[in-house]
């Protein structure tokens, strides 16, 4: 079939999306040919696919981007959240006919068929984001080529029966497997051991901008590991985001309490929001369908602020919103809040040097409102080295 142009398009073949509840959808293929399950979930990103598709966050789970057209800027070198793609799967409603932007090195289709991510498009995506709005996220198979082929009973039956997202441990899935350090920019001021729960690669870069040297460890990270990073341990401690359900993350909840009885400066974003609520002794639970998308409404609490956020989390933390928590760490507060449905956004410990945000601070992709929090890291650390310069002359 000719584009505008009289170039030729891709040769696409029958495809089928198959819902955990039964309803499908028919279109074409999209990427590679073949079959994947995962959780369908929605993204409202207007633009930054390529740092959606490349958020370790995303880990078996199957995207339906409600923007209607994709692939227009290509992909190129620079935007990659990580290493690899992490979706399970791919779902647009009209892919790019070529790319067409300066700094594109490369059709999206191109990535998708290279790294084997199987996709589906030429689908009504408008009708299945109300559906998942409704019914809320579930499992999902995309099947083309001869894999669509088999009985729709066949296909329903490989959704049904693949893992579920909540109980998923995921975290050490998707994490470095040995640590590395991201140098400070120009003068180090102070050194962060970072547990990579899925870390976006914009992270630690914000963080060596403010002359931090930033040493990202796995998943599997000890208290000794964390406590050998710098010369004499490090000055704050940072959990990342990442995948998977936070009360199935047992080992890395003990870790954050290892953290916070020593009093060592936590900054913790998405997933490491969640860890902080359960470190705290507060609970989490699954979302009815997620915040996922660069134009999340946020209030911070403290200034009466609203940001406009990126997200993609699809558990929250159960705190009260209305007043301050005990806990066996002092008193907590909620410091931010979702304005489109009160989720909580963000906890500060009164008590303790410590606090987070559910959402993604370096918004890569996404708007910069929230970079300040990065500062906030600063600010606890240089409070602690104050104290500690004090305290080694008084004595």
């Amino acid at each position: 079939m000719p584009s505008r142009e009289g170039r030729q398009r891709r040769e696409r073949v029958a495809a089928t999306l198959v819902l955990e509840d039964g309803r499908t959808f028919r279109g074409a293929s999209y990427g590679a040919i073949g079959q994947t399950v995962g959780e369908a979930v929605f993204s409202t990103g207007m633009t930054g696919y390529q740092e959606t598709l490349t958020d370790p966050s995303y880990h078996r789970q199957v995207i339906v981007m409600t923007a209607p057209h994709v692939g227009n800027t290509g992909v190129n070198t620079e935007d990659d959240e990580s290493t690899r793609i992490w979706v399970a799967g791919y779902v647009v409603r009209d892919p790019a006919i070529r790319a067409s932007n300066w700094r594109s090195t490369r059709d999206l289709e191109d990535e998708l068929v290279e790294q084997a991510v199987v996709g589906i498009c030429d689908l009504d995506t408008r009708a299945l984001t109300r559906h998942l709005r409704e019914r809320g996220a579930m499992r999902v198979g995309i099947f083309s080529g001869e894999a669509a082929e088999r009985p729709e009973a066949e296909l329903l039956d490989a959704v049904r029966t693949s893992p579920q997202m909540a109980g998923s441990a995921l975290a050490a899935e998707v994490s470095t497997d040995e640590p590395y350090a991201v140098p400070a920019v120009g003068e180090k001021r102070f050194t962060v051991a970072a547990v990579d729960l899925g870390i976006k690669a914009m992270t630690p870069a914000l963080m060596a901008q403010r002359g931090i040297e930033v040493h990202v460890l796995p998943a599997t990270a000890t208290i000794e590991d964390v406590l050998a990073v710098g010369e004499s341990g490090p000055d704050g401690v940072f959990f990342s985001n990442g995948p998977g359900d936070p009360a199935a993350a047992e080992n890395e909840v003990t870790l954050l309490r290892e953290v916070l009885d020593r009093r060592i400066p936590f900054f913790g974003i998405c997933f490491g929001n969640q860890l902080l609520g359960r470190a705290l002794g507060f609970g989490t639970y699954k979302l009815k369908y997620g915040h996922r998308g660069i134009n999340q409404p946020v209030m911070d609490r403290t200034t009466g602020k609203v940001e406009v956020t990126a997200h993609n989390h699809g558990f929250a933390v159960d705190a009260p919103l209305e007043k301050e928590s005990d806990t066996a760490y002092g008193r907590v507060r909620v410091s931010h809040v979702c304005l489109n449905d009160d989720v909580v956004e963000g906890l500060e410990c009164l008590d303790l040097p410590a606090y987070s945000v559910q959402y993604h601070p370096e918004a890569a992709a996404g708007p910069h409102d929230a970079a300040y929090l990065f500062d906030r890291f600063l600010e606890l650390m240089t409070d602690r080295q104050t104290t500690h310069q004090t305290t080694e002359v008084s004595a």
